[in-house]
């Protein structure tokens, strides 16, 4: 999954909120938990208070006595962490009760500093017990007697709170292992959802993919029905393009046709007149047919580099190509060697990739020695090429040129030997298609001494 994709950016969008909901998530469930468990262990107390003023106060005299078992075995148990104590308050008659599990210890009255009473007439506190564990204290102030004579009692209760708190520890656990592997899941199930959710995209890119190196001239296959309207506007795109660019190549046709057949003509009658008027309408004639003819090319060849799906095999029409100038010149004995591997296709027309390899293998053994050399490899992607391209090297081990001359054969009609046949045009058509092409072309020295020339096309 790359960094700078829609995948990315749908999962770690999903993956973040994931991370960030959960643990608020587990925070709420926690303090939910907390008030829980508190407010269950306070109804605790609140009933054992009312149990033990009952018990206290049944056999309705002016005064508490000591309550029988209220049904709490912890506080017959020294030390347990849950204690009750009635006090007297006042000037009121009797003596102070504890539980046993009090022993000799007295707890702090929460109404001796000045704590407020709940709904129920219930003072809560934290305090710390004989063996210093925290407790949570309820108290109630209860009146015995009749109207004119009322004695106040504190009656008091408290409850180990490190009970709440490991019931908080045991529920934290479970709680956070869960949503660790709600997290877990989520994250996962983002993942697949988000691959199999964009999978159609994938489907399109190696549609396009197909077109684009003409292995298909449209988009097909079922498609989501969000996508499939994307498609339909696609196939319409490149049906519009190929449209284009076939009027473009008839009104290219046409205009070749216009041109050439009276430029023909007029040559001709000139040839006729053997005059020196004559010569020289034949001589500016001919340069015309050559110039319609080149930009006439050029614009044909630029018609055809923005039709979508065109390529050519460059094995085959290497090998074809060597086998055409292998006959051309039998009679000089050159070896002509290839290292094309199968595969390689080049993305453009056909004919013009003829007539590429055609000038160069062609001008290769014109000066060659003995041997001429073509190798074809396919070049990666990098910094300075965003695309694949076809990388064509045609190498000879003839005189060679220097540099100046190197930059003077790619021009039109420039003849560095007027020994050799040809009009000079060679190098610089394969320079013109090749820029037309937005590729790269390139004469260096070889290492046999001859001349090396370097193509870079478009790969498909």
């Amino acid at each position: 999954m790359k960094v700078n994709s829609l995948a990315f950016r749908l999962f770690v969008t999903a993956a973040v909120w994931t991370l960030v909901i959960l643990p608020v998530a587990g925070l709420a469930i926690d303090y939910v938990r907390q008030r829980e468990l508190a407010s269950s262990h306070d109804a605790r107390l609140s009933q054992l208070l009312t149990l033990i003023i009952a018990f206290s106060t049944d056999h309705g005299g002016a005064e508490p006595r000591f309550p029988r078992n209220v049904g709490e075995p912890l506080f017959e148990v020294t030390h347990s962490g849950w204690y009750w104590q009635i006090t007297p308050l006042g000037s009121s008659p009797g003596r102070r009760m504890v539980s046993a599990s009090l022993a000799s210890e007295v707890l702090a009255l929460p109404s001796a500093t000045n704590v407020t009473t709940d709904s129920s007439n219930i003072r809560w506190t934290e305090a710390a017990g004989p063996l210093g564990e925290p407790l949570r204290v309820g108290e109630i102030v209860f009146s015995l007697g009749d109207e004119e004579v009322q004695n106040n009692y504190s009656y008091v209760v408290a409850g180990n709170q490190d009970f709440v708190d490991a019931r908080i520890d045991e529920f934290r656990l479970p709680l956070v292992m869960a949503l660790a592997l709600a997290g877990l899941g989520l994250i996962g199930a983002t993942f697949v959802q988000v691959r199999y959710g964009l999978k159609p995209l994938e489907a399109i890119e190696r549609g396009l993919a197909d077109v684009r190196s003409g292995r298909a001239q449209r988009l097909e296959g079922d498609l989501p029905a969000e996508i499939e309207p994307l498609r339909s506007e696609l196939n319409a795109l490149i049906r519009a393009n190929q449209d284009t660019i076939e009027r473009a190549r008839t009104q290219v046709g046409n205009l070749a046709h216009a041109l050439k057949t009276p430029l023909a003509v007029m040559i001709n009658e000139a040839r006729e007149e053997r005059t020196p008027f004559g010569n020289k309408v034949v001589e500016q004639g001919e340069i015309m047919r050559d110039q319609v003819n080149h930009y006439l090319d050029r614009a044909r060849v630029a018609a055809q580099v923005g039709v979508i799906g065109t390529v050519a095999e460059v094995d085959g029409v290497a090998r074809g190509l060597i086998r055409a100038v292998s006959r051309i010149y039998r009679d000089r004995h050159i070896e002509i060697t290839a290292d094309c591997p199968p595969g390689i296709r080049f993305r453009g027309e056909r004919q013009d990739l003829e007539e590429m390899l055609g000038n160069l293998l062609d001008n290769a053994c014109k000066w060659a020695g003995s041997r001429v050399q073509l190798k074809v490899t396919l070049v990666e992607p990098d910094a300075q090429r965003p695309a694949r391209a076809v990388q064509i090297v045609v190498e000879d081990d003839g005189p060679g040129l220097n540099a100046e001359q190197r930059a003077q054969a790619v021009k039109r009609g420039r003849r560095l030997d007027e020994s050799k046949p040809g009009s000079g045009l060679g190098l610089s058509i394969v320079a013109d298609l090749v820029q037309v092409y937005g590729g790269s072309f390139a004469l260096e020295a070889a290492p046999a001494g001859g001349l090396s020339a370097r193509l870079i096309l478009p790969a498909a």
